[in-house]
């Protein structure tokens, strides 16, 4: 089994790999609020928005941002994810 990971981007979900049953259910909830299929055209509703929070806390695994290749935390994560377009 491979490792869980995140790629955030746009302030948004752009890839991953999960497989916990804590991390599946958080992200059914996302995508149950629609996506599109550009990171960049996504606009996360405030439902998703604490998904992906849920989605972030539940993964044992590297969260990335995409832009610059750096690892974050999951608190930063969080942050990227609530505040981006903010």
């Amino acid at each position: 089994m491979s490792e869980e990971y995140l790629l955030l981007k746009w302030g948004t979900l752009k890839g991953w790999n999960i497989q916990s049953p804590a991390a599946l259910a958080a992200a059914k909830r996302y995508s149950e609020g629609g996506m599109s299929l550009s990171a960049m055209a996504q606009r996360d509703t405030d439902e998703q928005k604490q998904a992906l929070c849920d989605l972030i806390d539940a993964i044992d695994g590297s969260i990335t941002n995409d832009w610059s290749g750096e690892q974050m935390t999951k608190d930063e994560a969080k942050k990227y994810v609530l505040e981006y377009r903010s």
